[in-house]
């Protein structure tokens, strides 16, 4: 494989992921990670059987290589209300359309890494699921120790939500995962607990300024109320706690 550092400016272009790619794409696959997919997966990939990705390649190497893939993303779109973090979002109850983009594999070959070419595709999957109006937010899983994937999200402004304990289960050991989040669309988490109280108090503190408001207009309010009393000839006006007495053969509440 050519190195790309040796050349004086690699020419990347990203790509959708076609039949051709298929042995290719089975083979960084299986270079780069320690799961083993189904050729399911691949062929479902290639041929967009509910599978969405990407592909990068560059133009400069020699020959056939040039549209040969160098890295890749795979995604899938799911409803909300079927995914593992339907409880992670504040989604419309009454909407039943609301939908995810799960990133289900990313990779780029070694000898061209460090030139941006990951965050080019994931830019391509937020782009791609932010033209989607139905979708709140782009999720995927990390494996604990890959430290190098879990700074890269970070970098990207995902949100790490929660460590899953025992979720891969490789060469007959487990391992933990870490959940990434990336809200799109007003996707937005729960209400924490603080966002609660918070809401609570706003709450009370408008209530309070409301009723404050009707008892200085109430005090404010000059117009006097009457009183009708049977057999009396007085008239009693009440205003501001006063009492005001005067010669009156009868009158009516106003």
């Amino acid at each position: 494989m050519v190195d790309p550092k040796a050349q004086l400016c690699p020419n990347i272009v990203y790509r959708p992921i076609m039949p051709s790619d298929l042995e290719v794409l089975e083979q960084i696959h299986a270079d780069l990670f320690p799961i083993r997919y189904e050729s399911e997966f691949f062929l479902n990939v290639v041929n967009g059987y509910d599978i969405v990705s990407w592909g990068a390649v560059d133009r400069n190497r020699p020959g056939c290589q040039s549209d040969e893939l160098i890295g890749f993303v795979t995604t899938r779109t799911i409803p909300a209300k079927e995914s593992e973090i339907a409880d992670m979002l504040r989604c419309d109850s009454s909407r039943t359309d609301q939908t995810l983009v799960y990133i289900l594999t990313l990779g780029v070959v070694e000898s061209y890494r460090s030139l941006g070419i990951a965050t080019s595709l994931i830019r391509e999957v937020i782009k791609y699921a932010s033209n989607i109006p139905t979708c709140r937010a782009v999720y995927l899983h990390v494996i604990a120790y890959n430290d190098p994937a879990i700074r890269f999200y970070q970098k990207m402004m995902f949100k790490c939500i929660q460590r899953l304990s025992n979720f891969y289960y490789i060469k007959g050991q487990h391992y933990d995962s870490y959940l990434f989040l990336y809200y799109i669309n007003g996707g937005r988490s729960p209400c924490s607990p603080l966002e609660l109280v918070t809401a609570l108090a706003t709450y009370v503190r408008s209530l309070f300024k409301s009723l404050t408001a009707k008892i200085w207009k109430k005090e404010e309010k000059k117009v006097p109320r009457w009183f009708k009393c049977k057999d009396t000839s007085c008239l009693l006006v009440t205003q501001n706690k006063r009492i005001i007495t005067t010669d009156s053969t009868g009158f009516q509440c106003v």
